[in-house]
């Protein structure tokens, strides 16, 4: 019996202890599970924020190209420094000779980095040297990874078009602004973990994938010559800035966009706030002069005129409403393509005053004024125009003569690319198309935006045929070129005083909008210089600036010639002799058509037109025949004037020959052209035949004649060919190949 007792005893002190020992597992289980499951995303966060820290990896952004598939903007792969805070023994000292190389302030630094006990940047996308300075303190906790960064291989060139980017690849102006979705592309995941002994590992945890490509209508060298010559331009005049704008008027396509004054995008911390306007899209001004292009073109499409009207400018001064307009300079009757040629306001006022408010106003909008162009760029102005009932009673002689209207410069540029058009007003376009990172910019086929007719065929020639007049014998003559024809108009208007809110009379705007060959329009160009000191008419600062950059830009198109060599250098030689103070606008000096002027002109030897030495940049960018057109013009400097005998007249070896080649000497026709001189026997042609670009250039050079080169590498083939005896200062076609 007490066997029993004692065995019971013992079974239910196990049977306690297997349920106390049961109910604590459930309880452990309980708690297991309830960890596990219910706590495991906080404890999984704690340990996140303890151990590991992850980073944005910056995508590589999209290429930028120019019309041929040249990078402008393109990402490369730099060193980016960081720090690892809880290996680090000496944080503040570690910090502080860091911000001594970076010139961060220390304070922040170490600030972020007890912030951040796991990561912190201290150096990010640094410059080469800048890694390298770091590197060599060997400091403890310091880490690199390579992230891209952007980079402007062409430096200033177009800077205000392609903009710039932050640090974190926000692009904060221009296209990278604008396009910032499709260049940035997805950013990826940098993991960074500690472990109990604080060593730090790092790990990609999603790849970054590049930006799409954007390719634009720009070509890089029309936008270096654009440059170049707008930059001496400003240092001619003294201007305060400058826009330049190179367009197709057949397609809209922007060929070049430059701004003045400008910067380096690669230098973020050296741009200054007034160098980022991109004033081709966002200033407005008052147009002056060159908006009679409107006002007479209206005139002539509502057949309230024609080209040969004579009107009375009644000496440069008339009356709207008590209010006196006058000319700069008195002027009587003039026909309405005279009107334009010598820029008669008064004459301009009166085509208007038939024209009527309404008819105006619409044409005004119709030109596309008072309206955004629609231009893939940031920030871009609809200008300033007052609907008509808005209009005060002296309002249409005002608007008539481009004041109380304000356009930009690409609304100009439309408006003379229109009239180049026969008419059709084809919005300005500057994005080709974007592309995949893989694909090649030839794969984009430029599609121009449909075209609206805003005058008729009629109407754009005769306003062709006028804007010529303004360069053969009006206010343009500066825009004369060497075996191309031009056109265009002047403008000078005057700025508005910030102190009197009235016109300034010492501050002006200058401007020239022109286009050329005549008959079959390329390129049309606009030229604006703001507060040129001195001489600040548009005839006479901004129409040469519009010659260089029209002459170059057409060699380089090779746009055939359509005026012999010899009639342009004529033209030029007459209209050297014309005083300086004969330019401006309303000028009353006229070469007119008649041979007086010609003649007396031919007794002047025509001085060598001025070309800048390309610089090491140049040599870089601009093709071969643009340099060696460049070298061959200052191998030619000597002229040989004077009359010879009779009505024979020795040419500049500047000018070209005629097709013929024929070294004879003809006589003056009644037309007045000259014609060459040539020493008899003319030049023997040497052989380029094999020789490099630069060695047929010096050849070319020390024989006096002009070398077009065709291709690169080699020279295959020439003409005339070797032994070929010619006048001196021909042109002589290489062709080179490899």
């Amino acid at each position: 019996m007490a066997t029993n007792t004692s065995s019971n005893r013992t079974r239910f002190r196990l049977y306690t202890l297997a349920g106390f020992l049961c109910f604590w597992l459930l309880v452990i289980c309980i708690r297991l599970v309830y960890l596990q499951v219910f706590c495991y995303g906080d404890f999984e966060r704690r340990a996140q924020h303890q151990q590991q820290r992850s980073f944005d990896l910056s995508a590589k952004r999209g290429v930028i190209f120019d019309r041929a598939g040249r990078e402008l903007a393109m990402s490369v792969q730099v060193d980016s420094a960081f720090i690892v805070p809880s290996e680090t023994p000496d944080l503040p000292n570690t910090v502080s000779l860091i911000t001594r190389i970076t010139k961060e302030d220390p304070r922040v630094v170490l600030a972020d980095c007890r912030a951040h006990k796991t990561f912190c940047w201290v150096a990010r996308k640094s410059d080469t040297e800048t890694i390298e300075r770091i590197r060599t303190l060997n400091l403890q906790g310091i880490h690199y990874q390579k992230e891209p960064k952007r980079f402007y291989p062409k430096r200033e060139l177009a800077a205000q078009v392609l903009g710039y980017v932050g640090t974190d690849d926000q692009g904060l102006s221009g296209l990278e602004r604008q396009f910032n979705d499709q260049l940035r592309g997805k950013p990826g995941k940098l993991m960074i973990s500690v472990d109990a002994r604080k060593h730090w590992f790092a790990s990609v945890e999603k790849q970054p994938e590049s930006g799409n490509s954007v390719v634009l209508t720009i070509d890089q060298n029309i936008q270096y010559i654009a440059e170049r010559e707008l930059e001496r331009g400003m240092q001619e005049s003294h201007a305060i800035a400058g826009t330049v704008i190179v367009e197709n008027p057949h397609t809209g396509e922007i060929l070049a966009l430059s701004n003045r004054p400008t910067f380096n995008p690669n230098i973020r911390k050296e741009i200054k706030n007034e160098a980022l306007q991109n004033r081709a899209v966002s200033n407005i001004y008052e147009p002056g002069s060159t908006f009679k292009m409107v006002t007479l073109s209206a005139g002539l499409e509502e057949k309230i005129t024609r080209p040969d009207e004579m009107f009375d400018c009644q000496m440069g001064s008339i009356v709207i409403n008590g209010m006196r307009i006058r000319d700069s300079k008195p002027h009587g009757l003039l026909s309405v393509a005279d009107i334009l040629a010598e820029s008669s306001d008064v004459g301009a006022i009166k085509v208007a005053l038939r024209l009527g408010d309404d008819r105006l106003y619409k044409y005004i909008r119709a030109f596309g004024f008072g309206q955004a162009t629609g231009i893939e760029l940031p920030s871009e102005t609809r200008g300033l125009t007052k609907p008509v009932e808005r209009w005060s009673k002296v309002s249409i002689g005002a608007i008539s003569m481009g004041q109380e209207i304000g356009i930009s410069p690409v609304q100009l540029a439309s408006l003379i690319s229109t009239i180049a058009n026969d008419g059709v007003h084809v919005p300005p376009r500057i994005i080709a198309g974007t592309i995949a990172p893989q694909s090649t910019p030839q794969t984009i086929a430029f599609q121009p935006a449909e075209g609206k007719r805003v005058i008729s065929s009629l109407t754009a020639a005769q306003m062709r045929q006028m804007l010529q007049g303004v360069v053969l014998h009006g206010t343009g003559r500066k825009a004369v070129l060497e075996g191309y024809s031009s056109a265009g108009k002047t403008g000078t208007a005057q700025k508005v005083d910030p102190n009197t809110h009235a016109y300034s009379k010492t501050k002006y705007v200058a401007s020239f909008a022109g286009f050329a060959p005549i008959n079959d329009p390329q390129l049309a160009v606009v030229v604006i210089l703001d507060s040129a000191v001195g001489l600040h008419q548009g005839g006479q600062v901004s129409a040469p600036v519009f010659q260089r950059i029209m002459q170059q830009s057409l060699e380089y198109l090779h746009v055939p010639h359509d005026v012999q060599f010899a009639t342009s250098q004529q033209t030029l030689m007459a209209s050297r002799t014309v005083s300086e103070s004969s330019l401006d606008e309303g000028s009353p000096d006229r070469l007119g058509s008649t041979l007086d002027m010609a003649e007396a002109a031919t007794t002047v030897p025509l001085p060598p037109v001025e070309t800048p030495k390309p610089s090491p940049i140049a040599e870089a960018i601009i093709p071969a025949a643009i340099l060696s057109r460049e070298r061959a013009s200052e191998a030619k400097a000597e002229s040989t004037s004077g009359a010879t005998s009779g009505n024979h007249l020795s040419s500049s070896p500047a000018a070209s020959v005629p097709a013929s080649n024929n070294p004879t000497t003809q006589k003056l026709p009644s037309s007045g052209t000259v014609v060459l001189d040539v020493q008899e026997g003319g030049i023997e042609v040497p052989s380029f035949l094999g020789k490099n670009l630069r060695i047929a250039i010096e050849a070319a050079q020390d024989a006096g004649l002009d070398l077009d080169a065709v291709g690169s590498g080699v020279a295959r083939d020439q003409m005339p060919q070797p032994g070929a005896h010619v006048a001196a200062g021909s042109r002589i076609i290489v062709h080179f190949g490899r």
